[in-house]
């Protein structure tokens, strides 16, 4: 007996299929048409990225068993660098919502950026990523604009599509990994865009690259060492971003790569 039109599952609702080798462009596609549409519908234009370890905990919940809580005064930072920028970006004038608070959207540096947006009473943005371990979405993340990713790479495309400026705390392999690519795009100019890059944590950073090495070797060249805005302060980093954004990001808002 054949069945009628309305058994017949569509291509879209064959699990077996949109799970296989043979759907990956449609799955890859999907990573970038469903943030696009939510980005489109809270108007949001560019935004200020925030690396970060997973594994640094707010003060209150220190461990001294955990290495990592040595650096829990990194988590009250970023938290109250997300807030005055959060605060100073509500304060622009003009349409669109402009240089939104964006992380990685899981716990540590990542819920300390999205909490100090939060507190601010401004929107801001969690790109998730499915992994088997650390990560999981923080509670501060704007409901809407929580996303879980399945490919590293479209997380990373949105990542740097919209970002106007980009503060890196200190971080694992991932943060290197996050750091390195957005150095090596506006070393090369793939980066257009003018993109001031904050390294936040000088004790952490200079035992752990050793950037003027690079340069004394000669793999890299002094003005590449420019790139990099290094400080301790949140005064400092708050001042620095907000100077560079408004010579260089006002002009332009949305995705100029």
């Amino acid at each position: 007996m054949t069945a009628r039109s309305s058994d017949i599952p569509k291509a879209l609702g064959r699990r077996s299929f949109m799970n296989s080798p043979d759907a990956r462009s449609l799955r890859i596609l999907a990573e970038y048409l469903e943030p696009l549409f939510r980005f489109e519908k809270h108007s949001i234009e560019d935004t200020i990225v925030f690396f970060g370890s997973a594994r640094i905990p707010p003060q209150d919940d220190a461990d001294p068993d955990k290495p990592a809580s040595s650096l829990c005064e990194y988590y009250e930072a970023a938290r109250e660098l997300s807030a005055r920028l959060t605060r100073w970006s509500k304060g622009l004038t003009g349409g669109g919502r402009r240089f939104v608070v964006c992380s990685g959207g899981g716990p540590g540096i990542m819920e300390a950026a999205n909490r100090g947006a939060s507190e601010a009473k401004g929107l801001n943005v969690g790109l998730n990523i499915s992994l088997p371990h650390e990560q999981h979405e923080n509670p501060f993340i704007t409901r809407d604009l929580a996303f879980q990713f399945h490919y590293f790479f479209m997380r990373k495309f949105w990542f740097t599509y919209l970002a106007k400026a980009v503060v890196v705390f200190p971080g694992g392999f991932g943060t290197l990994d996050e750091l390195f690519e957005i150095l090596t795009l506006v070393q090369t100019g793939k980066i257009r865009k003018k993109m001031p890059v904050v390294l936040f944590g000088s004790r952490y950073w200079s035992q752990v690259v050793q950037w003027e090495a690079l340069e004394r070797y000669g793999t890299i060249d002094p003005e590449d060492l420019e790139l990099l805005f290094r400080t301790d302060s949140v005064d400092e980093a708050f001042d620095f971003i907000t100077e560079q954004l408004s010579v260089y990001g006002m002009e332009s808002p949305g995705p100029t790569l």
